[in-house]
């Protein structure tokens, strides 16, 4: 049983939603909207997150607080008391070993913006051409020892944060952090809007235009909506045990749900009016953030001032989301016999480091390095890339298909419901049809769009 808890319903939050809030809004969120039509897209993504991925962080969140344990022991015990054995099991140890590999790509981004948060305050973005743009991010990535300085960098200050508690570690972090990154977000958005076109990049992001849509962009705005609030990766597992009695769980879920989509939003109003007054195509694809940006900041003004913040932005977000990739396995790890909280810590920081390794080189001296060709969705694939791919497009849908499954039909709708703390018939009717229903098949529909891409 945990001895800690988050010390109010507020610490939690902003623990949760800084946990959330990461680059899959500021990063990815933008260009598949921008791929995929804007403000219809935009509009289905917002449906998704609100019907399917608010009810399973309900779920989530539920299941967590029984148990009060890590992930794994969690999972152990409520399978053991729902169904008489512990198959369920997987969903504890998918929650710890996902997010562990998981950090050791992620790090490697969250060590790419430290670097660019250095390179935009010496003021490198000043006048920068479209080839400057790609010649910096490609001397980054060919540099072993530059990439490795900040992946280590940031895995070390995630170890120091997590080792250090929930009290004097996770949430004095979050406490600054997640206000800092909202401030971030609107002191940008209002720069952006300013020097930028806002007109155009409202009308793209607000004027939904259906006709733009494709069965494969509301798969892809569903998948997006699933994973941007961290359903299946560990972290509402893990920080959901600290979680006291007091706190109401839909309340806890629908602050983290909006406030996952606020931030969202808020990167599209500081990326949008940047690009198209930059002339800059909208639909730019994955390599928006590291190298047209900085060719848009080169001709805005104050751009070593705003490029800096924009960085740095994306470094809190990474950072913020780094701990709650963590702390599902030091959770486990400290539940062994002799192992404090800051050895468990020290020890997962060097397992991620070890893996990671593989990562950042997958860049520079293992470039060519292919060794899943015999796969065709991983031919041709980097270690980073196939980590990337095989997390982010099955290990986690399975586990959010799979906690889906468990909250929905094995757990005693009683039970559950107790857990949850849902009061009102209609409201638990309507949970329920999305949990059992909606997010299995929904969950599925994404893994098939995966396969089959």
């Amino acid at each position: 049983m945990k001895t800690e808890f988050w010390s109010s319903r507020l610490t939690f939050l902003f623990a949760t939603i800084s946990c959330s809030v990461g680059l899959g809004n500021l990063w990815r969120f933008p260009y598949v909207a921008g791929e995929n039509g804007g403000g219809a897209f935009v509009l289905v993504y917002l449906f998704f997150v609100l019907s399917i991925g608010v009810p399973l962080v309900m779920a989530e969140l539920a299941i967590a607080r029984r148990g009060q344990r890590s992930p794994v022991a969690t999972t152990a015990l409520i399978s053991q008391e729902e169904s008489g054995h512990s198959r369920w099991q997987l969903i504890g140890w998918l929650s710890i070993f996902a997010p562990l590999l998981a950090l050791s790509f992620y790090a490697v981004v969250g060590g790419w913006s430290l670097d660019y948060f250095l390179q935009a305050a010496a003021g490198r973005f000043t006048g920068i051409d479209a080839t400057g743009a790609e010649s910096l991010f490609a001397r980054l990535l060919a540099s072993p020892v530059r990439m490795l300085l900040s992946f280590s960098l940031m895995i070390a200050a995630v170890a120091l944060v997590v080792g250090s508690g929930i009290h004097n570690g996770i949430e004095r972090i979050s406490k600054f952090m997640m206000p800092a990154l909202f401030l971030l977000l609107v002191l940008l958005a209002v720069y952006a809007n300013f020097v930028g076109d806002a007109g155009r990049a409202w009308d793209f992001l607000f004027n939904p235009d259906f006709s733009k849509l494709t069965a494969n962009s509301i798969l892809i705005a569903l998948g997006q909506s699933l994973f941007s609030i961290a359903v299946g990766t560990g972290a509402l597992l893990a920080y959901g045990a600290y979680l006291p009695r007091t706190v109401s769980i839909p309340g806890a879920a629908w602050a983290i749900g909006l406030a996952d989509t606020l931030a969202a939003i808020l990167a599209g109003l500081v990326i949008f009016p940047i690009m198209f007054a930059s002339g800059l195509d909208a639909a730019e694809g994955p390599g928006l953030i590291f190298v047209t940006l900085p060719l848009a900041f080169s001709e805005m003004p104050g751009a070593a001032v705003f490029g800096a913040l924009f960085f740095l932005l994306v470094f809190f977000a990474a950072f913020t989301s780094g701990l709650g990739m963590m702390e599902p396995f030091v959770s486990w790890a400290e539940e062994r016999p002799g192992l404090s909280r800051a050895r468990a810590a020290t020890l997962t920081a060097g397992l991620v480091w070890v893996l990671g390794l593989a990562a950042v080189f997958s860049f520079n001296l293992w470039q060519d390095f292919t060794p899943l060709d015999m796969i065709p969705q991983l031919q041709g694939r980097t270690v980073f890339s196939i980590l990337d791919y095989v997390v982010s497009n099955f290990v986690l849908p399975v586990n959010a298909l799979l906690i889906a499954l468990l909250t929905g039909w094995v757990i005693n709708a009683k039970r559950m419901r107790e857990d949850v703390g849902i009061e009102s018939d209609h409201w638990w009717q309507i949970w329920q049809l999305s949990v059992r229903v909606l997010a299995p098949l929904a969950i599925l529909c994404v893994f098939l769009l995966n396969l089959w891409n």
